[in-house]
């Protein structure tokens, strides 16, 4: 099983778009890589509208997604065309069809007892690094303008080398502020209190400050 800081596995698959190499096919790009427990269930069709709703969202961030189950291709790709004719929403991302289960129990997705994958996310940086993973059982349907919200605070963290506060960028203490990481010594608890006195940033302490960008 990957943990957050680990190169995504190089693996080739099966999908909804032909053969991929992974994370090679998306070099460059962040991608978001989704699993769900199966085709022609109710929660995981909501989640697949959903998140075609969002599609553009998450390329005007620079991002691609690619989804995955255990399915097979045909049935992936049957029911991706009965979501068209029924719901109005062509599914344009890639689906892997992961029909033996090899990157569903490389990436850890089947929860002990089941043979079906969770509600599993993979947000991979440029370099294909794996910089978040949530998991949701197979009876919640994930919130998709959530996963947007933390990869555009992901982007920004490695941008501007701050941090971002719960529900940003509507935080119920600092609104759309980033937190500046606490000071490590003596001298920059004195250089963050200048900074303070002089406008630049907003402290509640010395180690919980923040700014707008």
């Amino acid at each position: 099983m990957v943990v957050i800081g680990e190169k995504f596995p190089e693996v080739e698959v099966k999908t909804t778009h032909g053969m991929m190499k992974l994370p090679d096919h998306f070099a460059g790009k962040w991608f978001v890589l989704f699993s769900h427990p199966a085709d022609f269930t109710p929660v995981c069709t909501t989640e697949f509208y959903a998140m075609q709703l969002r599609l553009e969202k998450f390329r005007e961030l620079g991002a691609e997604v690619i989804g995955l189950s255990v399915d097979q291709v045909f049935a992936h790709l049957k029911w991706m065309e009965w979501i068209k004719e029924n719901l109005g929403a062509e599914i344009e991302f890639p689906v892997i069809a992961d029909d033996r289960g090899e990157l569903a129990e490389k990436l850890g997705m089947i929860p002990t007892g089941s043979t079906t994958t969770a509600r599993a996310v993979f947000m991979v940086d440029p370099k294909g690094v794996i910089r978040a993973i949530v998991y949701y059982p197979a009876e919640v349907g994930r919130d998709w303008d959530e996963i947007l919200r933390a990869l555009k605070a992901l982007q920004i963290s490695d941008k501007h080398g701050v941090a971002l506060p719960h529900k940003w960028p509507n935080n119920e203490l600092i609104k759309d502020h980033v937190i500046v990481p606490p000071a490590s010594t003596t001298e920059a608890i004195k250089e963050r209190k200048e900074a303070e006195k002089k406008g630049e940033i907003e402290c509640y302490d010395w180690w919980l400050c923040h700014k707008s960008l």
